[in-house]
């Protein structure tokens, strides 16, 4: 379980790249200390000789573990021996609009959310590709060629469906998937924390403690994240008015959304246009 002091890293958003970022160990600082993210993880070991600890469950790491980590779940692991990759990046970074996590083919595998630490076995004969998954789509990252986000995208996408397919796809439907399944129907709308718990017959005092202790963020902070989310990718996408992008994005009210946006990215949405 999620404990308020554990710093909360939320994903590097920059205008005009896509949000997906990659690390290759050795050579990137390695986050040692405790923490959790606002985004999703698959990290790869294809050598290792390390120890995890996983809301609050110690791991030891060995050669293939490929592990699928949710927003929310608290990490921390010794950096002594690591070969291998990682990458991050935010839902919206593959999931199409009005698609939820849960029926998302490709996202099933971060559904459990916490209450689940998913751990998947590339076996050995297979490891080679694996690695050349990671290294393409770090290649197009760094070299941003033309085209560049797209086949990014296209290389995450292949990455997500290999892990898909070592993933059994659980019967469960778990509160945080279906608390983000909620705020996915209905964000452009009127939404409030009271109206989040109403649909899931929950008090909101319980889905208060639930939703904070595990990811260290309001619902009320997950609706202006999802809200955000579309407002980025409709400043991206498209040439609407910013007041049009507030409206969309559950803000009536568009000097409201401005500050909001502001407060988030340093940036005004016109300044984030360019």
């Amino acid at each position: 379980m999620r404990h308020s002091s554990v710093p909360l890293v939320g994903f590097p958003h920059q205008p005009g790249h896509p949000p997906i970022a990659t690390a290759r160990f050795p050579g990137h600082p390695v986050h040692t200390g405790t923490h959790a993210h606002d985004f999703l993880v698959l990290f790869y070991a294809h050598h290792a000789d390390v120890h995890a600890v996983i809301d609050d469950r110690p791991w030891q790491i060995s050669d293939g573990d490929l592990f699928v980590l949710a927003p929310g779940q608290v990490v921390a692991f010794e950096a002594t021996d690591i070969q291998g990759w990682v990458v991050w990046f935010p839902a919206d970074a593959i999931r199409s609009t009005g698609t939820s996590w849960r029926s998302h083919p490709l996202l099933f595998p971060f559904a459990a959310g916490t209450d689940r630490i998913q751990r998947l076995h590339i076996p050995p004969a297979d490891r080679d590709d694996w690695l050349q998954r990671f290294t393409d789509l770090d290649t197009e990252l760094s070299a941003r060629r033309d085209g560049y986000t797209e086949a990014a995208t296209a290389h995450l996408t292949l990455l997500l469906v290999a892990t898909a397919r070592l993933s059994p796809r659980s019967a469960d439907d778990p509160l945080l998937a279906a608390v983000f399944d909620v705020i996915e129907d209905r964000f452009r709308d009127p939404l409030s924390l009271t109206d989040v718990a109403a649909a899931l017959a929950l008090t909101p005092g319980h889905l208060t403690t639930v939703v904070r202790h595990r990811t260290g963020r309001t619902v009320q902070q997950w609706i202006t994240h999802r809200r955000l989310q579309e407002a980025r990718r409709l400043l991206t996408e498209t040439g609407l008015p910013v007041a049009t992008i507030a409206r969309r994005c559950g803000y009536p009210d568009t000097s409201y959304f401005i500050k909001r946006f502001r407060t988030q990215h340093q940036l005004t949405p016109t300044q984030w246009r360019g």
